[in-house]
């Protein structure tokens, strides 16, 4: 993601903080916003197109830099309010990080490669989507990649077999499996079984 993608210009709000302010900042084309993580919650109305276009480049990792006036904070996205039938983000939620001081945050696992085990009909079936890691804000990662090319029918890959950047400390049990590769016998009899304990379950 680049820099300009990371970046948010803001503008300070010092009153009018009911659901009446906000309907009207976003009649004015504005988000309201607020900045949580270091002393008092920092409100600000961000501009809402310039919002919009660039929220598909975050994650919940990606650090944001968001300008209000002079000062300048590092925050990560944390919640919005979105109204669906009108396609527009009514509230926006960050949290301010520190230089310098580590930080715990979610990472979405991303695998990579196409199984083995996949070529010879199998199914690829990933089981961790997201894992909880603790890094300084400069070194955290937009996502972990974890290569499955190398896994065969009923082999699977865990955290202990992956290799993470000595950056980033995992807070997993490490024999969480990440993902595996299943034949379609196997899920065939497992959805058998599963559907026959139901019915037992069922007439008792």
């Amino acid at each position: 993601m680049s820099d300009i993608n990371r970046s948010l210009k803001a503008k300070p709000r010092t009153e009018d903080f009911g659901s009446a302010g906000a309907r009207r900042l976003l009649r004015g084309g504005q988000i309201p916003a607020v900045i949580y993580g270091k002393k008092d919650p920092v409100h600000i109305a961000l501009d809402a197109r310039e919002f919009t276009n660039k929220m598909r480049h975050f994650s919940e990792t990606a650090l944001l830099k968001i300008a209000v006036g002079r000062k300048h904070y590092e925050v990560l996205l944390k919640d919005y309010q979105e109204d669906l039938m009108r396609g527009e983000i009514k509230h926006v939620d960050f949290y301010e990080v520190t230089r310098g001081q580590a930080l715990r945050t979610l990472v979405a696992v991303v695998l990579k490669g196409s199984p083995i085990g996949t070529r010879e009909g199998g199914v690829l079936d990933q089981v961790l989507h997201e894992i909880e890691i603790e890094c300084l804000p400069k070194d955290l990662p937009d996502s972990i990649e974890a290569d499955v090319s190398h896994l065969e029918i009923n082999q699977a890959l865990h955290l202990s077999d992956m290799t993470f950047p000595e950056t980033i400390k995992v807070l997993e049990d490490m024999s969480r499996t990440v993902a595996s590769v299943k034949g379609v016998k196997a899920e065939v009899v497992e959805t058998a079984e599963e559907e026959e304990a139901e019915l037992v379950s069922e007439e008792e």
